[in-house]
């Protein structure tokens, strides 16, 4: 709650800028904050034919939007300081690179800059009824509701969820971006965002112990770092500004890293993130052989997979680097002992390429327990994939820092990818490791199996 009432009474003096060539997102001051705003939807059009300079539409005027493509609905949250969202231009861009669609930013900066929260939150059933009318009009002209997306940020997933009711679920996708939780946790689904709201409907959750919802709101739920703290954002108020917003803003972020060519998030459904960082759930829980659920703007890949489930909802659990583009690279490195007693500890495997690269992973989040001829598979997350290893280290540790120094003897250790199944897998044979002493050798290519 000290996050939350700091985060509500924050002070920041913005500029605003009435000369514009292009329509803009509404600019307000710190004042405007204070005194509040009254509610004023404005509807902002964005397509190939203009990419950088929005048109302002409304029910009676469409501008470049064509009916018959998708068209996408970016809805902010709230605005406790009057300033426009920093992503949002970004996000806007990114849409129209990977597919020729309508993408409509909906300002309603003049309702949600506020520094008292529930005025903002109070306002969203209001944005959503203005959305309803326009998007009616739409329908008229010859689209379809099947090519509706919405994608909400924090308040904005609750009003895509109410325009979404008001279609009674039929709108084509929803996209949740850190749901917010003060006000909507524990209240019931007509109340908030919910998996009926949408034919799909896919949630990122960045923040659940601060400003975000905990509970699952989609039909898959991710969970980056299982929720909580993302790694790179300040861990003290001494972060300013970023303390209170890095963890909540990081969903947009991770969203954004999705429609990158050169970073697809890969997410394993999973019961708890315990189980997902011990290893138990990379398979996706499918059967085939199946690509496992991707992050972002391609999950609705598994619409219908997740259609065959009673009831269509699941979880999914993945970290992620500290910085864009996000992406966390999983090997299983398996471990076979032969020492007489149990050594409980953690093991941290560093890969260097042929041309000196390196990328290390700590697996240190609970105590391994390595038994004699008993395989330990553990799930390291890499920030580089380096093709071509050329050699591995490891160290072993118990977490001791006094008392007697051990040894783990390892009559095999073998390295997979997960993320590339049909790269040859790396072996080494009879390692003995020296408590806190790193171990440096080359792999060999493990022997086949044979059939």
């Amino acid at each position: 709650m000290l996050r939350l009432s700091f985060f509500f009474g924050l002070i920041c003096l913005v500029k605003t800028d009435t000369d514009e060539t292009c329509p803009s997102f509404t600019k307000l001051s710190f004042h405007s904050a204070v005194v509040g705003t009254g509610l004023n939807v404005k509807l902002m059009l964005y397509t190939r034919k203009n990419l950088t300079c929005a048109q302002v539409i409304n029910s009676t005027s469409f501008g470049n939007l064509n009916v018959t493509k998708k068209t996408t609905f970016i809805v902010h949250g709230f605005r406790p300081t009057g300033s426009p969202p920093v992503w949002m231009e970004d996000l806007v861009q990114s849409l129209l690179s990977v597919e020729d669609m309508n993408v409509i930013v909906v300002d309603w900066n003049r309702g949600a800059t506020t520094v008292i929260y529930n005025h903002a939150s109070s306002k969203t059933r209001k944005v959503a009824e203005v959305l309803k009318k326009f998007i009616d009009q739409v329908l008229i002209e010859g689209a379809s509701l099947d090519n509706i997306y919405m994608i909400g940020v924090s308040l904005g997933a609750h009003i895509s969820g109410f325009v979404g009711k008001m279609y009674n679920g039929q709108l084509g996708r929803i996209t949740g971006l850190d749901p917010a939780g003060p006000l909507f946790n524990g209240r019931p689904p007509e109340d908030r965002l919910d998996p009926g709201d949408a034919q799909f409907v896919d949630v990122i959750h960045s923040d659940i112990d601060a400003l975000g919802y905990k509970e699952p709101l989609g039909n898959i739920d991710f969970y980056p770092n299982g929720g909580l703290d993302q790694p790179g954002c300040p861990k003290t108020i001494l972060g300013g500004l970023q303390y209170f917003k890095c963890d909540h803003q990081r969903s947009v972020y991770l969203y954004l890293s999705s429609l990158r060519e050169n970073c697809a998030i890969t997410a394993y459904p999973c019961d708890s993130y315990r189980d997902y960082r011990n290893g138990k759930c990379v398979n996706c829980g499918m059967p085939q052989k199946e690509s496992c659920p991707l992050l972002g703007y391609y999950a609705d890949n598994w619409k219908e997979y997740l259609k065959q489930k009673e009831p269509p909802m699941t979880k999914a659990f993945f970290d992620t680097a500290e910085e864009k583009p996000f992406c966390i690279y999983h090997y299983f490195v398996d471990i076979i002992t032969w020492n007489k007693n149990i050594r409980r500890g953690s093991i941290t495997i560093r890969l260097t390429d042929r041309a000196g690269n390196t990328t290390e992973s700590k697996i240190n989040h609970e105590p391994a327990t390595f038994q004699k001829y008993h395989q330990v598979s553990l799930l390291a997350r890499f920030n580089q994939d380096l093709d071509k290893v050329a050699a591995i280290s490891l160290v072993f540790s118990t977490g001791s820092t006094i008392g007697p120094k051990y040894k783990l003897r390892i009559l095999r250790m073998k390295l997979r990818s997960l993320a590339h199944p049909e790269r040859p897998q790396l072996c080494r044979y009879d390692l003995v490791l020296m408590e806190n002493t790193e171990t440096v050798f080359q792999p060999i290519l493990c022997p086949k199996l044979q059939m």
